[in-house]
């Protein structure tokens, strides 16, 4: 069992919702995000619901790359450790390519990819040096193709992210340290909210996010969630000519 679990982006969306999960199955949390209040406020529920469980905050901007490596040492020091730690922080940002877009496509690209390097360099630093841990990164089922119009940039920092983690994977196979990787698919959240009516095969965040933390519980190296219909879909997506998954999306 995992027992102290680092989560990033946890102010809202899936972070808050896992934070919740976890906290129900009595792990102690550090929760990371630059909007404090929320995470005070998401202490609080957590703290009320679950008295035994710990609760560690720090204000973090995951493009600030030095104070990752920072806040991620001074969670281990205040929780005696980090067991597992959920690469979960990302925007949602971007415009087609050729179109005036660069400044929302880079910030995309930066938090998305290079500020989960900082983060995924910094946990396996401590796991490396514990000899065990459980590093999960929450890419997207836009991952497996690329995808057109605002999503292009978006879906390349997501798969750029999951090679990343098979690289991470494949590099630590021999050792006692696990690398998860995550494929959402479309969990209600309040990034979303706004066009959730319109898309297809929704799902709320609750049962949605419950779908994540089984699959991280069972430390799996992959996994589309929740498995129907992402799993079939990804599978599509991954295989069918572009014509066709240009429809699909």
């Amino acid at each position: 069992m995992r027992t102290n679990i680092l989560i990033t982006g946890a102010s809202s969306g899936l972070g808050a919702e896992m934070a919740r999960q976890f906290a129900a199955k009595g792990h102690q949390l550090a929760l990371c995000a630059r909007r404090v209040e929320r995470l005070e406020e998401l202490k609080a529920e957590i703290e009320a619901a679950h008295p035994d469980v710990r609760v560690a905050l720090r204000a973090l901007d995951v493009n600030d790359h030095s104070t990752v490596f920072a806040v991620f040492r001074s969670l281990a020091e205040e929780l005696g450790g980090l067991d597992r730690v959920i690469v979960n922080a990302g925007v949602g940002k971007g415009a087609r390519i050729g179109t005036g877009g660069f400044d929302a496509n880079r910030e995309t690209a930066q938090t998305n990819f290079v500020a989960a390097l900082a983060q995924c360099e910094a946990a396996v630093e401590i796991f490396r040096e514990a000899g065990d841990g459980h590093l999960v990164v929450i890419s997207s089922m836009s991952a497996m193709r690329g995808m057109p119009s605002t999503m292009t940039v978006y879906a390349a920092s997501k798969a750029g992210l999951a090679a990343l983690a098979e690289g991470i994977r494949s590099d630590l196979l021999r050792s006692p340290i696990k690398v998860t990787t995550l494929f959402p698919g479309y969990i209600r959240t309040e990034m979303n909210e706004r066009v959730a009516q319109q898309v297809r095969l929704m799902v709320d965040r609750e049962p949605g996010v419950r779908a994540m933390v089984e699959a991280i519980d069972k430390e799996v190296a992959t996994a589309a969630v929740p498995g129907w219909p992402w799993k079939p879909i990804g599978f599509v997506l991954r295989h069918a000519p572009l014509k066709v998954v240009r429809k699909l999306v």
